[in-house]
C-alpha cells in the first residue's frame, strides 16, 4: 500500500511527515504522490472551512472535504468544529492564493478516508486485528478511529468481561488500542469488539494465587455480594458489606479459586479512592504476528458453562458500497 491507514494523530510526528511539510516543494511532492499527511486544525471559518497549520504554508479545507461519507448522508457542523485544535489526515488537492495573495494548500480529508476505505477498510473481515483510538465516549459505547478518521463503535458489553458502568471506566480519549473486527453490516458500517483481546478466564487467572492479597476495582454491589475486577478480564465475589462504593479501590485477599465454576472467592481487607493509574490495558495478543483469529473460547475447559466469540462465518465488506 503506498500509504499507511492508521488513526489520526500516528502520522503526525513521523520524520516522513514533517519532511513533506517542511516546504513548499515537500508538499508538491506529496501532492504528486497522493501521499497522506496529518497536521493540526487551527481554526473553523465563518463559511466552516478549515484552516491547517502545515509549518511552510497554511492549507484550507472546504466544508465539503473535511469528511467523507456514504450516498445520502450529510456532514454535521458539529463534526467540522469538533475537529478544531486536533491533528486531521489528508491528501493535497493542488495549491491556491488567500484574499491576500498569500499562497495556500488545498486540503481533502474525504479524499484521504475515501482511499482509507478502498484500500483498506474494505479489506477487513470479522476476526481481524487491528490498532484503533478512542475519540469519544457515551454511556453505551467507546466511539474509535479505526484509520484517519473512520469511525467504528465499539459497545461497552464488548469492552471487557469485566462489566463496567461507562467506558471511561476503562479508557481516556486518544487512547491506542487494538480492537477486533466484530460485525460489518450491510451498508459496510463496522462494529469492533475489545475484550477477546484481553486473556481467557485461565490467562488471568493464572495471574493469580490463593492466599495472595491484591489490589482491585469495585464494580458491582449486589446483595448477595460485591465483584471486584482483579483485571479487565477477570472478577472475584467478595461479601457484602457496607459503606463501599462502584470504582472504589480495594485490597482483596483471595481465598480460592475455581476453574469448574469460573468463580473467584475474595474477602475485602480496605477500600480507597478510585485509581486512575489502573487504566493501564494489558494485552494476551502479538500485534504483529497474530493479525486474525476465527474463535476465542473464555471459560476453561473444565467448566461446564461455556464463553465464547465465533468469528469463523467471516463477513467481508460490500465493495458495491465504495
Amino acid at each position: 500500500m503506498q500509504n499507511q491507514y492508521l488513526p489520526e494523530g500516528t502520522l503526525a510526528r513521523a520524520w516522513e511527515n514533517r519532511e513533506y511539510l517542511s516546504s513548499r516543494e515537500g508538499l508538491e511532492r506529496a501532492a504528486e504522490k497522493g501521499k497522506i499527511l496529518e497536521a493540526a486544525v487551527v481554526l473553523c471559518d465563518s463559511r466552516f472551512s478549515l484552516h491547517v497549520d502545515l509549518g511552510c504554508m497554511k492549507g484550507i479545507m472546504a466544508r465539503e472535504e473535511v469528511e467523507w461519507h456514504r450516498a445520502g448522508e450529510e456532514i454535521k457542523d458539529i463534526a467540522i468544529l469538533t475537529r478544531v485544535g486536533k491533528t486531521i489526515a489528508f491528501k493535497i488537492l493542488g495549491f491556491s492564493k488567500d484574499e491576500y495573495g498569500q499562497s495556500i494548500a488545498v486540503l481533502s480529508r474525504r479524499a484521504a478516508q475515501l482511499e482509507c476505505m478502498q484500500a483498506y477498510v474494505r479489506g477487513l473481515c470479522v476476526g481481524d486485528i487491528i490498532p484503533a483510538k478512542i475519540t469519544h465516549m457515551e454511556s453505551f459505547g467507546a466511539f474509535v478511529d479505526i484509520g484517519c478518521g473512520i469511525i467504528s463503535l465499539l459497545s461497552i458489553d464488548c469492552i471487557s468481561v469485566s462489566r463496567i458502568s461507562h467506558p471511561s471506566d476503562r479508557f481516556s480519549v486518544d487512547d491506542r488500542i487494538y480492537v477486533i473486527v466484530k460485525s460489518i453490516d450491510a451498508l459496510g458500517r463496522i462494529y469492533v469488539s475489545h475484550r477477546e483481546l484481553l486473556g481467557t478466564w485461565e490467562e488471568n487467572a493464572a495471574l493469580f494465587s490463593i492466599g495472595q492479597t491484591v489490589s482491585g476495582t469495585v464494580r458491582s454491589i449486589e446483595s448477595y455480594g460485591i465483584f471486584i475486577e482483579l483485571t479487565p478480564n477477570l472478577a472475584g465475589l467478595a461479601e457484602f458489606r457496607s459503606g463501599i462504593e462502584i470504582n472504589q479501590r480495594a485490597a482483596v485477599y483471595i481465598k480460592n479459586i475455581i476453574p469448574e465454576k469460573m468463580k473467584v472467592k475474595l474477602v475485602i481487607i480496605d477500600t480507597g479512592t478510585p485509581d486512575e493509574a489502573n487504566k493501564s490495558i494489558r494485552y494476551f495478543i502479538d500485534g504483529k504476528a497474530r493479525a486474525h483469529i476465527d474463535s476465542w473460547v473464555y471459560s476453561p475447559a473444565v467448566c461446564q458453562r461455556t464463553v465464547e466469540s465465533d468469528f469463523s462465518s467471516a463477513q467481508s465488506f460490500n465493495q458495491t458500497l465504495i
